[in-house]
């Protein structure tokens, strides 16, 4: 099946520039303990592909290391990719492609990185093709920063007013897959289904179970920050007119609640989790490729 972006990621991230300047960036201890995890750590020009890198938030991290890597963004949306480019990343090369359709030669890196985006293309398809391009033992990593009013409903925000806020995103879900769906470990847990009719699926393609980690953060933003964030979402940004200033009076009317506390400087904890994954490419190649 052709890989077509979805339709909340074409239309949601339209306005590139406001999501790069006001999504995070990712914790450096994080990147550091993944980077370990994806054994490219230390380890001088590896190659590696960040796919779905979106405006090269996590693409800029790995440009600045010493390791000196050679890196492949791979990115579908024009203007994402068009937002990526201005910054001109040393040692990256910035490629239109799918996570169907990785413009990359086969058991030709060491790593995929995929940051913030696994949620939308965790297919089969896309692990057969991550699988491809990995050399033997290659490695996959997936890493989200989400804030506790973007969070699966089992995570307990810090605060009421970031309560408030989480209730708002999950009235508006527009049923497209989101971390807080909590669905994307499913196509890896796939690979162990087995009945007499699927029996090439009973050897996986990537090491089970997933190493999964997280790390809590706290940041200090003023009111408008918080709402341009809280706006960069796919599903908020698509919004319009009289649903875009309901939405944007009660996000404002929760962080103006007597109960919230903020700093002298008028700012308020925007509190979340970077949460992490990684497995290891199974060499050989498995049942299902025909072997």
């Amino acid at each position: 099946m052709p890989f077509q972006l979805s339709s909340a990621a074409d239309k949601g991230f339209t306005n590139a520039s406001s999501y790069d300047t006001f999504r995070p960036s990712y914790p450096p201890a994080t990147v550091d303990d993944l980077l370990e995890k994806l054994q490219v750590k230390d380890l001088k020009e590896a190659r590696i592909v960040d796919l779905g890198a979106g405006t090269g938030k996590f693409t800029e991290l790995l440009a600045s290391r010493d390791e000196e890597y050679e890196i492949i963004a791979v990115e579908p949306h024009a203007e994402m990719r068009k937002q990526c480019e201005g910054k001109k990343l040393r040692g990256v090369t910035i490629m239109e492609g799918n996570a169907a359709t990785i413009p990359v030669k086969s058991q030709s890196v060491d790593a995929v990185v995929v940051a913030q985006a696994w949620h939308w293309f965790a297919t089969d398809e896309a692990l057969e093709e991550i699988y491809r391009i990995l050399i033997p033992g290659g490695t996959l990593g997936m890493i989200w920063n989400v804030e506790d009013y973007n969070a699966p409903k089992s995570w307990e925000p810090r605060t009421a007013w970031e309560a408030k806020m989480k209730d708002m995103i999950w009235s508006c879900d527009d049923q497209h897959p989101r971390f807080r769906h909590e669905e994307w470990r499913q196509v890896f847990d796939k690979q162990l289904s087995s009945t007499p009719f699927t029996i090439q699926a009973a050897d996986p393609l990537f090491s089970l179970p997933l190493g999964e980690d997280s790390t809590e953060f706290t940041c200090w933003l003023s009111p408008q920050a918080i709402w341009k964030r809280f706006h960069s979402l796919s599903q908020i940004a698509v919004l319009e007119d009289e649903e875009l200033v309901t939405v944007k009076d009660n996000v404002f009317a929760a962080m103006d609640a007597p109960d919230v506390e903020g700093n002298n400087e008028g700012e308020l904890p925007l509190h979340g989790r970077s949460v992490y994954a990684w497995t290891t490419s199974v060499p050989g190649l498995p049942l299902k490729h025909g072997e």
